[in-house]
């Protein structure tokens, strides 16, 4: 026990795992002062009665700090902007949410003059590194407690059992306790028979989609949506301007009932095991779309191509909590120079749960119809492409030469 602790603070969500560290680490610190902070980035009713759970498991006080604009505009919106996708299908829901709390967390905690900083990410996961690596960034000196490395505790079902024996109540049963993650941008779902990758999800299953439907269950008729955009971020829907936070909630609900943003996924975890994770993304998977359409006519070849190389780039350090390092910052910077002519309107119809092209608009489009037309046009010589395609194919040429002269040999 480390006598030196005397007020923590914890990275609370009324969860399963924070709800029995309360209890835990005053048994574990000398009764140590728990303070609780919460960070209100979209988890809805998963914050209601939150204050008075806290202060009955032992906690002396709760925050709970309202992140979610920061949230928007500037982790969201930085990495829809890269275009980044983590394995090319994962839009970063729960990835970029953690910094924003961490941050704020490590602020309450030099407020409050905390000793120490809890989280209960476990071990096998990517959220503490996703923590731990913000909170170094901001409070290098400060201690962290991560329960789930150090206790005895060694699964879910002995977190319910330790619940239950020291009265904390739960919303989850042991029927129904996939592990969620909820917040403005998405709903992660792992666990129980998603843990076989054999198994499909049960799309149709009563409860399990919170944010959305199923395509089966999705209207007959098509929804369009036109989203405007300046400098590479999203301003209005339907001509109608809006804040950031409003944005993401209205194509939530449309893309929600139109069966858009499911994602099924094995991915790669920074820990190095393979996991296996359903998603619910309706209103980023359409910003997504739209981004990228937008981009195809205003974005030069090069450009372009670079970016989507970068883009990886991005994705892994936003994955791996590298969002706080010079590398991120840098391609943030190159990413923003890229976005000064992405300013235009985008179409899509949403027909259970697909996104076709409707129509793009740009007063910086480099599409020219007069060059591009199969039609006769006095603006492309068309007899300057064969000088173009034998410098092109001259390295092609020469070795081909070379090997026809060693084989006459």
């Amino acid at each position: 026990m480390d006598t030196s602790i005397k007020k923590v603070v914890l990275a609370y969500s009324g969860g399963l795992d924070t709800s029995i560290i309360i209890p835990w680490l005053k048994e574990n610190f000398n009764n140590c002062e728990v303070i609780a902070v919460s960070g209100n980035v979209g988890q809805g009713t998963e914050l209601d009665g939150l204050e008075e759970k806290a202060i009955k498991t032992g906690a002396s006080k709760l925050y709970i700090e309202d992140l979610k604009k920061d949230f928007v505009e500037n982790y969201i919106f930085p990495t829809l902007k890269a275009g980044a996708k983590y394995e090319g299908d994962y839009l970063l829901g729960t990835s970029f949410a953690r910094p924003v709390i961490a941050k704020r967390i490590v602020e309450i905690a030099k407020a409050e003059g905390a000793d120490a900083i809890c989280h209960g990410c476990t071990g096998k996961g990517n959220d503490q590194v996703r923590f731990e690596l913000t909170i170094k960034a901001f409070a290098p000196e400060m201690k962290i407690i991560a329960p789930w490395r150090i206790w005895d505790i060694k699964s879910r079902e002995e977190e319910i059992e330790y619940a239950e024996a020291h009265n904390i109540p739960l919303k989850i049963n042991r029927e129904t306790n996939y592990s969620k993650d909820k917040n403005l941008w998405h709903l992660s779902h792992e666990g129980l028979d998603l843990e076989d990758p054999a198994n499909e999800p049960q799309y149709n299953k009563e409860g399990f989609l919170e944010m959305g439907v199923s395509p089966e269950k999705a209207p007959d008729k098509p929804a369009y949506v036109k989203i405007s955009f300046e400098k590479g971020i999203p301003v209005a829907i339907d001509g109608e301007k809006l804040g950031a936070v409003e944005i993401v909630e209205k194509l939530n609900e449309l893309g929600g009932k139109n069966g858009i943003g499911l994602a099924d996924l094995v991915e790669n975890r920074l820990v190095g095991m393979k996991s296996r994770g359903v998603y619910e993304t309706p209103g980023g998977t359409i910003l997504y779309r739209a981004h990228q359409v937008l981009e195809t006519i205003t974005l030069d070849r090069d450009t372009q191509h670079y970016k989507e190389l970068i883009a990886a780039k991005f994705a892994e350090l936003v994955y791996y909590g590298q969002w706080f390092t010079p590398l991120r910052e840098a391609l943030s910077a190159f990413v923003d120079k890229t976005q000064e002519n992405v300013t235009g309107d985008v179409t899509l119809k949403l027909y259970k749960g697909n996104m076709i092209n409707a129509g793009v608009t740009s007063p910086y489009s480099l599409y020219s119809e007069e060059i591009a037309t199969f039609d006769k046009d006095d603006v492309y010589d068309q007899t300057d492409s064969q000088g173009f395609i034998n410098l092109f194919g001259l390295p092609v040429k020469v070795k081909a030469m070379i090997e026809q002269k060693k084989n006459q040999k």
